[in-house]
């Protein structure tokens, strides 16, 4: 993988309704934290949105502008990001095709949330080409922009595995050129006498003896050849490892660790459980939102005992609150000696707190949406010139280039 591919990010978040605190603290927080650190992509998922909502793409059409407004209110900044709408970049339909002449079937028919989500979402008619395939299409998001890393949950490693899959696939089918290794020893010449002396040390290290430290150094050494074109540096990368030219990096999952974001019922926040607290509700409804929360039922009465670890309001004090106010409300509840309401205070206080600025920045690109329609056009600009690259590499390699 060379190195640009390595600090290259690519994350999708799919339009399908107003934005809440889970993805909040589930994913935007990380992506604005993200743009300082890697060459990052953030994309605007629509095509993926209509794997399930096919029947109804208004909440499609008119959720795209509400989440990318979002996206800019939360400190995500076309400045260290590219940020653009999938939809607008059609090589990603033309790379998710030509995988899929490739991709074996059982691949997709094991990715586990073909039939958890099947499960979820009874209630549709998933029994789609588009439903079972998705999975693949995230394989091309990827592989376009050939990212390293892609940041996931736990519950979406499986699809960056497919993606490595998919990838390996692709090389070891179209990674060969005719004359793969004649051009190889072309591009160690290259690399200098004392560099092509220890690079070819390493070759042998790693391919007869299985000396992974040595694949790893080999790899190091090929990122410091700044004299050699990014296709020369790809054949040793895959010359190192004993297969052909390496087209399509394999990507690495990016565990996020995020706090588990609890909705006003105690459930996962979700728009499907009805339990949000929206990015840009008015602070009066949040208020309104907190306020009613259920608390333990065993709190009846003001003076009955209560236990936090069966209440949905202690579960936001994890995220919000320090241990210091924690041990105040366990204590307080246990004893009962604050009331549910003295719970909720800090909570409402802390959500309207982090909120206020969020809802400042997001009014300001309300009414300056062409500034919004701007940054997506620069954006779309941006992503479609590294997708030209890679499809006209894909294209060569399997021989479409006429």
């Amino acid at each position: 993988m060379t190195s640009e591919s390595k600090n290259r990010v690519l994350s999708g978040m799919r339009p399908t309704g107003r934005l809440h605190l889970g993805h909040y603290h589930g994913v935007l927080k990380n992506w604005v934290k993200l743009q300082h650190e890697y060459d990052c992509f953030f994309f605007v998922a629509d095509w993926h949105a209509l794997t399930t909502h096919y029947e109804d793409p208004q909440i499609i059409g008119d959720s795209v502008m509400e989440m990318v407004i979002d996206w800019l209110a939360v400190g995500v900044n076309p400045a260290n990001a590219r940020i653009f709408i999938q939809s607008e970049v059609p090589q990603h339909a033309e790379l998710h095709l030509l995988l899929s002449m490739l991709t074996p079937l059982g691949w997709l028919e094991r990715v586990p949330s073909y039939k958890d989500q099947q499960e979820k979402l009874r209630e549709r008619d998933l029994a789609t080409y588009g439903f079972l395939g998705y999975p693949l299409l995230q394989s091309a998001d990827i592989l376009m922009y050939k990212a390293g890393s892609v940041p996931v949950g736990e519950d979406q490693v499986a699809h960056v595995e497919l993606t490595r899959e998919v990838a390996r696939r692709f090389n070891h089918l179209y990674g060969r050129e005719p004359d793969f290794e004649e051009k190889a020893d072309e591009a160690i010449r290259k690399m200098g006498k004392k560099n092509a002396k220890m690079y070819r040390k390493l070759r042998r290290q790693y391919q007869e003896k299985g000396d992974q430290e040595a694949l790893d150094v080999g790899r190091v050494l090929l990122e410091g050849q700044g004299n050699l074109a990014l296709r020369d540096r790809e054949r040793l990368y895959g010359y190192l490892e004993g297969g052909g030219r390496i087209i399509l990096p394999e990507p690495q999952a990016l565990l996020t660790q995020a706090p588990r974001m609890p909705g006003l019922d105690g459930q996962k926040m979700s728009k499907s459980y009805g339990n949000t607290i929206a990015l840009r509700d008015d602070p009066r409804e949040i208020e309104r939102k907190l306020r009613t929360m259920p608390t333990d039922p065993a709190r009846v009465r003001r003076q009955d005992p209560g236990n936090p670890d069966l209440c949905p309001v202690f579960q936001l004090h994890e995220v919000y609150s320090d241990e210091a106010r924690r041990q105040w409300v366990r204590e307080g509840c246990v004893s009962a000696g604050i009331g549910c309401l003295d719970c909720k205070q800090p909570i409402i206080d802390s959500v309207l707190s982090e909120l206020a600025p969020i809802r400042a920045r997001a009014r300001e690109f309300e009414e300056d949406q062409q500034l919004v329609r701007n940054i997506l056009q620069d954006g779309g600009e941006a992503a479609r010139d590294v997708a030209d690259e890679t499809m006209d590499e894909v294209k060569s390699a399997i021989g479409l280039k006429y």
